[in-house]
């Protein structure tokens, strides 16, 4: 028995560190993976879909819009068009916010 020892692992003993590297592999992939999605999902949060410009966030009518700092597009998260309903039917007037933050207006704008 002395001399199998001697002789080196088993074919099972392989088989069973493979399977070992083999998973610790897949894991170390994955979390690999799961970093660069995240990283990557860093990178495009708050950058402007039309020219990829910086977002900042403006309030109208107690309701936050993203304005692109370049091209001033004006861009609403989910649920955010129904706010602003709701402001300007409550008597609120979101237009004006709006206009306010319109290239041109001599306004509060930051």
């Amino acid at each position: 028995m002395t001399k199998r020892h001697e002789e080196g692992p088993s074919r099972n003993e392989d088989e069973y560190f493979a399977k070992q590297d083999a998973e610790l592999i897949k894991q170390m992939r994955a979390k690999l993976d799961a970093d660069r999605r995240q990283q990557e999902r860093k990178q495009s949060l708050m950058k402007c879909p039309k020219c990829g410009g910086d977002l900042r966030e403006e309030d109208i009518g107690n309701v936050k819009v993203d304005v692109c700092e370049d091209c001033k597009g004006m861009w609403l998260d989910a649920g955010e068009l129904d706010l602003l309903r709701q402001v300007q039917k409550s008597g609120g007037n979101v237009f004006k916010g709006i206009f306010d933050l319109l290239p041109g207006k001599s306004s509060s704008r930051k």
